[in-house]
């Protein structure tokens, strides 16, 4: 149903986000060329992808952020996509297996990180005290827990876009 746009059909305001993205990757994603039918929605994603990237959360912990929001969502392809990089990051198959399968992760500290994903994600932010001193317990910040929440807010974007558009 949505159109899998190329840099030619795409609308203009999509075109240099769709460039940029295949020169990362060779080619324009599926879920950018349906994506793009929206610029806003596109570059808003790409915008604050980046940002997130930028976050002080270590880059496996954004991961792991980024895994479980799109497991709970059933985006297959975020899910795809997501394994790929923890791969590159050198995250052990263990790890990226109990993500997907929703899973209590071995490592401790990276457990934290999914734990408080899920409460935020459970409490629409209302988490307790409680669950914010376990996360903190952790060696991690407020800061970080507001990076979290960042996260969360940019791959839930991606999901349901991504499920809308039947990306694949």
């Amino acid at each position: 149903m949505f159109t899998e746009h190329t840099l030619e059909t795409a609308p203009p305001a999509s075109r240099a986000a769709m460039e940029r993205t295949a020169a990362t990757f060779g080619k324009v994603p599926d879920a950018v060329a349906r994506l793009a039918e929206s610029p806003e929605l596109l570059n808003g994603f790409l915008e604050l992808s980046a940002a997130f990237e930028r976050t002080t959360l270590d880059p496996v912990a954004r991961e792991v952020v980024i895994m479980t929001v799109a497991v709970r969502n059933d985006c297959h392809i975020c899910v795809a996509m997501h394994t790929g990089k923890l791969r590159k990051l050198g995250a052990e198959a263990g790890l990226i297996a109990a993500l997907r399968e929703q899973r209590e992760l071995g490592d401790e500290r990276l457990e934290a990180v999914r734990q408080f994903t899920l409460e935020v994600l459970a409490r629409a932010g209302g988490v307790g005290d409680d669950a914010l001193k376990a996360f903190l317990a952790h060696g991690y910040t407020e800061r970080n827990a507001l990076e979290v929440v960042l996260g969360i807010g940019t791959y839930t974007m991606s999901t349901l876009a991504n499920r809308l558009t039947r990306a694949v």
